[in-house]
């Protein structure tokens, strides 16, 4: 019996003794375990801990300015407080929000971009376990390890009374925290950069260290110092970079933040504008930004000196909104709401204005008002009528088909199907007409009967017209591209139009005829301001431009700072016609203004001695049959320095009174301009 008790001890004795060992044996491992990672891992973790990263980032700068040719401030840079965020690597929602939630007590912040979707994301992180209470048991073990789907299904059963629990202040948060996760890690995103009062930026900058991220600092706002003078020439910047070219931007270095020019100047000169931005490394530890440290600073854009005479475009706008209303109040037709006037150097392609103003019913304002209309000189067209007659007889020199000198019969056309053809002044007679009178009574048969030579056809009374219809149109209008009609000027802006091309397989042959008076393609002021230029300088086609210098930032010392470029005339090609050819248009555009039977004889009192040529063409607006009216001109006649082309579309109707807008406007804006350049404007 005590045998056995002693077995039976020292075998419970055994496999206490096993135990203990394994309980041993399994501390010791742990230990081993333990002194492992403190010892051979404990730097490496405290290192991971402790571990910063430099990331570098470019922080934008105002753009460059832009002012006219006498160094007129145009476009400025207006400082405004702004509040951005500097995202962090590591996105963190309970920590984004309560940022959030703390800005939203020392600023106010517009609710209006807030969405629906919005709303519903904002009350299901409020609300995540009525939200998840919302999805029975049954669809959360079905959805298990399917998250989207889970996060669906809690949307769709967000109601429109849990919306309405949402208070004000509650939105505001959202409009914020809206703002603080629409950027990317370690990019700049702004806040609240409109109306930032001087409270506001003081009480966010004294609370700085309880807002990680947040920074109080100064953007950038375009400012007019001619208010809408010229503004849609002188285009906009955007408040992001633009979605649809995104990545051409982001490949050059720009932040999705960053603003860029969105048309004409502003885009155009983008590269120029934009400035060489600062470069800020901030040093982060577990995401968040620790330090910042400046490692170049930034420098604003360059400087474009336009060369536009501000002055001088004050006055031309102010001319055209007079006329229309005079026009229109005299019996001008209810279509007449535009008018357009371009002046440029002829011998450098320097722009000195380009007015349009467009009378435009103001959806806000409930009223029509004048509206600056400027780039629809380069981005709309009109037929012109007679002021390309002077490119008509050019091209029949070039062609061979006429010479200086040569007189044909001015009498009414009897084409049969075709409408008689006759001149203005000669409806049923027979008058002998060289190419000079041509041009200064505007004969329209002259026009006619180059344009059927060209065309090797043959005119005779009452029969159709035989001609190469197909040859005729090629040939002229190759010639009349020589002076920039029908073809891009060139001009330093984008969107240029080169003006509607009559379809030849669908013309006849009148329409040949009436390519020739200019009643058929379509041309844009700007070209007609070009094609004017190239015959004042004695044949050259000069590209247009409305910059002129590109400039370094200023020191502060002077009010522009040096040239860094300046823009050189450019002669893109030279007319091919004889000297005594061009001398003898310009002669013509010159009898035009000053022989008693001219078309522009008003004209000839005039002291700067202007040449240049009418122009009146048959079309339809809007299903009424209406006059557009044209002018080219240029002066002195001697050595020109000025060119001017003006287009009034739809200035009276067909059968009306008509009227002499057109002339109205160029010698009023031909005044202004020796008025101003000598001085000699008179106060108001």
């Amino acid at each position: 019996m005590n045998s056995k008790k002693a077995k039976k001890k020292n075998h419970v004795s055994f496999r206490m003794n096993m135990l203990f060992f394994v309980v041993f044996l399994l501390f010791s491992l742990l230990i081993l375990r333990l002194g492992v990672i403190q010892i051979v891992y404990g730097e490496d973790a405290k290192r991971e801990i402790e571990r910063t990263e430099d990331v570098t980032v470019s922080t934008s700068v105002p753009r460059g300015k832009i002012y006219d040719r006498n160094y007129n401030l145009v476009v400025d840079n207006e400082p405004r407080r702004a509040i951005t965020y500097m995202i962090p690597n590591k996105f963190d929602q309970k920590e984004t929000l309560k940022v959030a939630e703390r800005l939203a007590q020392l600023i106010d912040k517009d609710t209006e971009k807030i969405t629906e979707r919005d709303k519903v994301d904002f009350w299901i992180m409020k609300n995540p376990k009525e939200a998840l209470a919302r999805v029975t048991k049954e669809e959360q073990e079905k959805l298990k390890g399917k998250d989207d789907e889970l996060y669906k299904l809690q949307r769709e059963r967000v109601t429109e009374q849990d919306l309405a629990s949402l208070t004000a202040d509650d939105l505001e948060v959202l409009a914020i925290y809206r703002e603080l996760t629409s950027g990317y890690a370690m990019t700049q995103q702004m806040i609240k950069n409109e109306d930032v009062s001087l409270e506001e930026f003081a009480r966010v900058s004294e609370n700085l260290p309880m807002l990680p991220g947040i920074d109080t600092t100064t953007d950038w706002e375009r400012k007019y110092a001619y208010d809408e003078t010229l503004r849609s020439i002188l285009g906009g910047v955007t408040d992001g970079l633009p979605l649809e070219k995104l990545d051409y931007y982001m490949s050059r270095g720009y932040s999705r933040n960053d603003r860029v020019g969105k048309s004409y100047i502003e885009l155009q000169y983008e590269d120029v504008l934009r400035g060489q931005k600062e470069k800020v490394k901030n040093v982060t530890r577990q995401g968040k930004v620790l330090e910042t440290k400046v490692l170049s600073e930034g420098e604003r854009g360059k400087d474009l000196i336009l060369t536009l005479n501000m002055d001088l475009q004050k006055e031309v706008d102010k001319i055209l909104e007079e006329e229309i209303r005079k026009t229109k109040a005299r019996g001008g037709t209810g279509l007449l709401d535009r008018a357009f006037v371009v002046l440029m150097d002829p011998r450098t392609g320097e722009i000195l204005t380009m007015s349009g103003k467009q009378y435009a019913y103001d959806e806000e304002e409930k009223r029509y008002k004048f509206v600056d209309f400027a780039a629809g000189n380069f981005n709309t067209s009109y037929v012109v009528g007679s002021s390309v007659k002077g490119a008509t007889i050019l091209t029949g020199y070039m062609t061979g088909v006429n010479h200086p000198g040569k007189t044909m019969v001015d009498e009414p056309l009897h084409i049969k199907g075709t409408p008689t053809k006759s001149s203005h002044f000669n409806r049923s007679g027979y008058v002998s007409i060289n190419d000079y009178m041509a041009l200064v009574r505007s004969s329209n048969v002259y026009m006619y009967k180059t344009a059927i030579a060209i065309g090797e056809g043959q005119y005779r009374r009452g029969q159709s017209l035989a001609i190469n219809k197909e040859k005729a149109f090629r040939v002229m209008r190759e010639h009349f591209s020589q002076f920039g009609l029908g073809i891009r000027t060139g001009i330093d802006l984008p969107g240029e139009q080169i003006g509607f091309r009559g379809d030849i397989e669908q013309a006849n042959a009148g329409n040949v005829l009436d390519f020739a008076i200019g009643q058929y393609d379509s041309y844009t002021p700007l070209q007609m301001a070009q094609y004017v230029s190239t015959i004042a300088n004695g044949g050259y086609r000069v590209q247009p431009h409305v910059v002129k210098e590109i400039r370094d930032p200023a020191d502060g010392k002077e009010p522009v700072g040096p040239v860094a470029k300046e823009v050189e005339p450019k002669v893109l090609n030279r007319v091919n016609a004889s000297e005594e050819w061009v001398k003898r248009v310009q002669r013509g555009f010159r009898g035009v203004f000053t022989e008693p039977r001219g078309t522009g004889r008003s004209f000839a009192g005039e002291p700067y001695s202007p040449a240049g040529k009418t122009g009146t063409a048959e079309t339809v607006d809007r299903g009424r049959k209406v006059w557009n009216l044209s002018l080219v001109a240029y002066a002195p006649y001697e050595n020109p320095e000025i060119a001017m082309a003006v287009v009034v579309p739809s200035a009276y109707y067909v059968g009306s009174t008509p009227n002499n807008v057109n002339m109205d406007i160029g010698k009023r804006v031909l005044r202004a301009y020796f008025d101003l350049k000598s001085g000699n404007k008179e106060e108001e």
